[in-house]
């Protein structure tokens, strides 16, 4: 693998440069900071999965600009899921649609559909009009690991690896997008993320849920052990764990915060709040700064399964032991 001098910047036209030249960048989404490569070419693609140690049964995500460019990486857009773009993109909301022959197999796993994203943030969105073809870009950090909202993130873990990364600012949203397809004759939800299920049932009606994380995954982000710290995890009642862990060096990472701990423990509060949307924001900083301190164990506890508690936990769940 080549080694690179790594350079931050905000210069779109060195990123396109690298991006057609056929090597990997990372830019920012609304959502996370994604890993992305031309996604018509194969020799592209294969790097994607070398810089992240990502195995290739784990399909990727395309970005696109808007729904036109869609239609032509799409076969088909079922009436339900072009309902949920029109109103949803760009957004936080991938869909899972039959794919054309023009997307490499590498790119879904060999699988019949193609997850396909419109990008909300602005830089995405004028790399992607930049640019001549889509990009497949998941989390722009090592396969299994914290996604990166920031710059930095992604150049502590990927220096060396890649060109260029291109500092869009933090993320907003600060979780993956949510993945729905059509599977049955139903509207189907593969994982939470950026737009909530409520959002998601305003406009396709009710949906079925596909959650179920697995080591042979039929979209993006549904492997069973993902988005984890290296520190150890738990998750569950925090006044019980600290009791059980009190020998240890412990960090906390709650939604809404607890009063007199212990001392020495570290408290990171998702929202004081209780804005689930802010919690959502702030997850995988926290996680990150949890995992970088002298903890031994992090505790965790559960958000309200509501809005984007739902993506909160499913991130939570994955991440814990």
């Amino acid at each position: 693998m080549t080694i690179f001098t790594t350079q931050t910047g905000v210069d779109l036209t060195v990123a396109a440069h690298w991006l057609r030249a056929g090597e990997c960048v990372a830019m920012p989404t609304e959502t996370v900071y994604g890993l992305a490569a031309n996604a018509l070419d194969p020799a592209a693609v294969v790097k994607i999965f070398e810089v992240k140690n990502r195995p290739s049964f784990d399909p990727l995500i395309v970005h696109v600009p808007d729904m036109a460019a869609a239609t032509r990486y799409a076969a088909s857009f079922p009436a339900p899921l072009r309902a949920l773009a029109e109103r949803y993109w760009p957004g936080p909301l991938t869909l899972l649609l039959p794919k054309r022959a023009v997307i490499p197999d590498l790119v879904t796993s060999g699988l019949p559909r193609v997850a396909l994203r419109a990008p909300a943030h602005p830089m995405a969105q004028a790399l992607l009009r930049a640019l001549p073809f889509p990009l497949a870009a998941p989390s722009a950090n090592p396969f299994g690991y914290i996604s990166p909202t920031t710059a930095r993130h992604v150049y502590d873990q990927l220096q060396g690896k890649i060109p260029y990364i291109l500092d869009g600012g933090p993320c907003h949203i600060g979780i993956e997008s949510t993945i729905i397809g059509f599977e049955d004759g139903r509207t189907t939800v593969y994982r939470m993320g950026g737009l909530a299920l409520e959002e998601i049932e305003s406009v396709a009606g009710p949906v079925q849920l596909a959650l179920n994380q697995s080591s042979n995954p039929a979209a993006p982000g549904m492997l069973k052990s993902h988005y984890a710290p290296q520190k150890l995890m738990i998750l569950g009642d925090i006044e019980e764990n600290l009791l059980r862990y009190s020998q240890k060096k412990i960090g906390v990472l709650a939604c809404r915060g607890f009063r007199d701990l212990p001392a020495g423990v570290l408290q990171i509060v998702l929202s004081p709040s209780g804005d689930l949307a802010e919690a959502a924001q702030n997850l995988f900083a926290a996680l990150r700064t949890l995992d970088q301190s002298e903890v031994d164990v992090i505790l965790a506890e559960t958000c309200p399964e509501e809005g984007l508690g739902r993506a909160v936990n499913d991130r939570l769940r994955r991440a814990a032991v």
